[in-house]
């Protein structure tokens, strides 16, 4: 039985003998349609008329995205590269795509490599979806040993995802915090901003620069382009083993920071750290409109991925009824959207003047009444050391050494970690790109 596939090599020198030759022999393959461009091509494999595409590096507009959208119409993905062509081979290998092949290849060999691509597309891991097996080798490479001041075995990083409802809780002040406790006690660590609301971690620590390191590498990721020592140009060091990858300040340019790009930053971070913080968005909301249109941006799509793809969440909530109510509602709402998340309970600000005496006590019967939570970390509500910290565009522990709200995010870190981490009192001055 042949399977029907689209073309889609438009601007090659040799498309004509390329389609010329899969017609006149069998190959197992039959094309159906000759795209002209990318928008034909995504076109086409929307209305469904095929089951596989042909297409090549010098493809227009050829992107990660793109190929998303490719997958998300159930296509198989080949790509074809002028013979010799390294640089084009590595484009289409950094964008994911594990079957690329020379334009010369045997009609039959392209008929079993698409017969290969078919039968990965259901799989748990999509053909196109981890760069890892592209990662240069750090040994071999003086320039990027020396941009990543910390390499971890490829891959092994963890990612934590710091998450809370609407109404302020401490998402940012807890992800800095965790983020500085896990670097001063000699973690490697990378900071990321992915709030898609407009993200403040940049201020909060005293970086000047707006143009957003998170936005930069997800454009690179969405071409095919990011590697370690991108990811790590694009990551300042803000303390010795902390990097911090800068989010989007205006909220209006959340397009920027689309889901499939994340999941290869998210995949290179876990190589460039032990572990990447990452501060998210507060909504969950998946609009059905756009749920239903494969071509548009999801607002949420950022923080969604960013939740799916962790190995630990942490669930922020403000210690008053009002930030329980909201806490326990986004649980829910937490569940609903991502099934398999387990989160770990925070209660930020925690005072009596909002709950009453004994607040850890109340706190943690409440959320074990009403969600189910009967493992809850509780970080005291200090405005002298958190104010501090946000005048100088400092860490706690470069400010505030010795509060209750410091020791407390040890604990938090600690929790991340599974096991106890050293409290540091080392103190830095400089900033460093």
């Amino acid at each position: 039985m042949s399977v029907p596939v689209l073309t889609a090599v438009t601007g090659a020198s040799w498309e004509a003998a390329f389609v010329a030759g899969l017609e006149r022999t069998p190959a197992g393959i039959t094309v159906v349609r000759r795209c002209v461009d990318l928008p034909d091509l995504l076109a086409a494999a929307a209305a469904g008329t095929a089951r596989a595409v042909l297409l090549s590096a010098e493809l227009r507009r050829l992107d990660r995205d793109a190929l998303s959208r490719l997958a998300a119409a159930g296509m198989a993905v080949v790509g074809l590269v002028t013979p010799g062509d390294e640089a084009a081979e590595q484009r289409l290998r950094h964008l994911g795509l594990q079957h690329v092949l020379p334009a010369d290849a045997e009609p039959a060999a392209i008929g079993t490599a698409v017969a290969e691509a078919l039968g990965e597309r259901g799989s748990p891991a999509p053909a196109y979806s981890s760069p890892l097996a592209a990662l240069p080798d750090l040994e071999a490479d003086d320039a990027l040993a020396e941009a990543v001041a910390a390499p971890v075995e490829a891959g092994s990083g963890r990612l934590v995802a710091v998450w809370g409802p609407t109404g302020a809780p401490g998402r940012t002040t807890v992800a800095t915090g965790v983020a500085g406790e896990l670097a001063a006690g000699g973690t490697s660590v990378l900071l990321a901003d992915a709030d898609v609301y407009g993200g403040v971690v940049a201020q909060l620590l005293g970086f000047l620069d707006e143009a957003p390191g998170l936005a930069a590498a997800a454009r690179l990721a969405n071409n095919g382009q990011l590697d370690l020592a991108a990811l790590a140009r694009l990551a300042p060091v803000a303390a010795p083993g902390l990097r911090v990858l800068t989010g989007i300040s205006r909220a209006a340019r959340w397009p920027e920071l689309r889901p499939a790009a994340l999941e290869q930053v998210w995949a290179q971070a876990r190589s460039l750290a032990a572990v990447t913080v990452v501060d998210c968005g507060f909504s969950l909301e998946q609009d059905e409109e756009l749920s239903f249109d494969t071509a548009a941006p999801r607002r949420n799509g950022a923080t969604l991925v960013t939740l799916e793809q962790a190995d630990m969440v942490l669930a922020v909530g403000a210690a008053d009824p009002v930030g329980v109510q909201r806490l326990v509602r986004g649980l829910a709402e937490l569940h609903e959207a991502v099934p398999g998340v387990r989160p770990r309970v925070v209660l930020n600000k925690v005072r009596r003047s909002t709950v009453g005496a004994d607040p850890r006590t109340r706190l943690a019967e409440a959320l074990d009444r009403y969600a189910g939570v009967t493992d809850v970390l509780f970080v005291p509500y200090d405005t002298e050391a958190t104010d501090a910290a946000v005048l100088g565009g400092r860490l706690l522990t470069e400010v505030a050494a010795d509060s209750a709200v410091r020791a407390a995010l040890v604990d938090v870190a600690a929790a991340v970690l599974g096991r106890p981490v050293v409290r540091s009192r080392r103190r830095v001055r400089g900033r460093s790109g």
